[in-house]
């Protein structure tokens, strides 16, 4: 099994681009810090190179922006290639398959005070959707993959077409 969880804060501001046939893809970097420091009392950070593909590179695309804290899910590529000083590198690539956004909007506002006036800030839904509150946290600002409530559907939670 190949999964990662990260959560760390990203490094610069998303980029997003599409392929040639229109597929939207869009790649940031995360800082990661371990929970432990090195022999001279410095926090080690590892840097992430992380990539989002279509409605979820969109939806990081115009929410994220640089300093935020988020968690990542997703798998793990290894990648060799060459500096431009001729040196073999290793680099680790994260597919990203889930994100959900920690910072709240007091944060980003300390961040970058013009944040709300440039970024749409998530809202949570109101009341019960037909996806019921699946993947929304207290906050208000996951954007996970929604699940169907399945009952819920008006009379009291009972469903004619299911014999049991």
């Amino acid at each position: 099994m190949n999964r990662i969880f990260l959560i760390g804060n990203l490094t610069r501001d998303p980029e997003l681009t599409q392929t040639a046939t229109g597929i939207a893809v869009c790649r940031f970097s995360l800082a990661v810090s371990r929970d432990y420091k090195s022999e001279s009392g410095e926090k080690i950070t590892d840097f992430f190179d992380c990539t989002a593909w279509r409605g979820l590179a969109e939806t990081v695309a115009k929410y994220c922006r640089k300093g935020m804290k988020m968690a990542v899910e997703g798998s793990v590529g290894l990648r060799n290639y060459e500096d431009k000083n001729g040196v073999k590198r290793l680099a680790v690539d994260v597919t990203v398959s889930d994100v959900e956004f920690l910072s709240s909007k007091t944060d980003m506002d300390k961040i970058d005070p013009e944040y709300e006036a440039t970024h749409q800030v998530p809202r949570k839904p109101a009341g019960n959707s037909q996806y019921g509150n699946y993947g929304n946290k207290q906050s208000g600002n996951s954007y996970s993959r929604q699940r169907p409530n399945y009952g819920n559907n008006g009379n009291g939670g009972a469903d004619p077409d299911i014999p049991f």
